[in-house]
């Protein structure tokens, strides 16, 4: 479980295919510092495992799926990427829940300034749309946001300039894939 707060950005390193196995290694300067093999970590909020950690780089092994349902399929060396450790018992929920299970791939459309304010207008496919919320919550590559518009196939989030600054987003625009987490209680409550 994580809580979408962005503890840092890391740097990928290699991304190297064995068979139907894919290894991801990223350069992080927080994370790696208490980090075990076999911890959780969200890269772009998928939920990965830590197989190896060496001089604070972390590696994962991705299953064919992740590595197709999820952006970082895309990834190339030296792009960063959003990471943070999973919640411990006791520890601070400043965002949402957030599982690090990715439900689909989201399209930024737009990037623009509304009244002073960047907005993103994120296209997703069709079936997800029933989870998203006006108001409600949203994981858009790990990043826990606040729906602020919902239309027929896009919803919209706006980014406070912190947020930006210390996320991958401020390096995405039109066309780029987000990985995106639509709301746990929305997705029990379509049950």
């Amino acid at each position: 479980m994580f809580t979408g707060i962005i503890e840092e950005l890391g740097i990928v390193k290699t991304v190297s295919r064995k068979g139907r196995l894919i290894s991801l290694s990223v350069q992080a300067d927080k994370v790696p510092l208490d980090t075990k093999i076999g911890d959780s970590i969200a890269v772009n909020g998928a939920c990965l495992t830590v197989v190896k950690i060496e001089d604070k780089v972390l590696s994962f092994d991705l299953l064919e799926e992740t590595f197709k349902l999820t952006n970082l399929g895309k990834l190339k060396m030296s792009e960063k990427v959003n990471l943070e450790r999973s919640l411990k018992i006791g520890g601070k929920l400043s965002g949402h829940f957030v599982t690090g299970h990715i439900d689909c791939l989201g399209t930024i459309r737009a990037k623009t300034h509304v009244l002073g304010n960047l907005c993103f207008k994120i296209a997703v496919p069709q079936e997800f749309l029933k989870f998203i919320a006006r108001k409600g919550s949203i994981a858009v590559d790990g990043i826990s946001l606040t729906v602020s518009d919902k239309r027929s196939n896009t919803f919209s989030v706006y980014i406070i300039p912190h947020t930006l600054k210390n996320t991958t987003l401020n390096f995405k625009g039109p066309s780029s894939e987000v990985n995106i987490e639509t709301d746990i209680l929305a997705k029990y409550n379509n049950q």
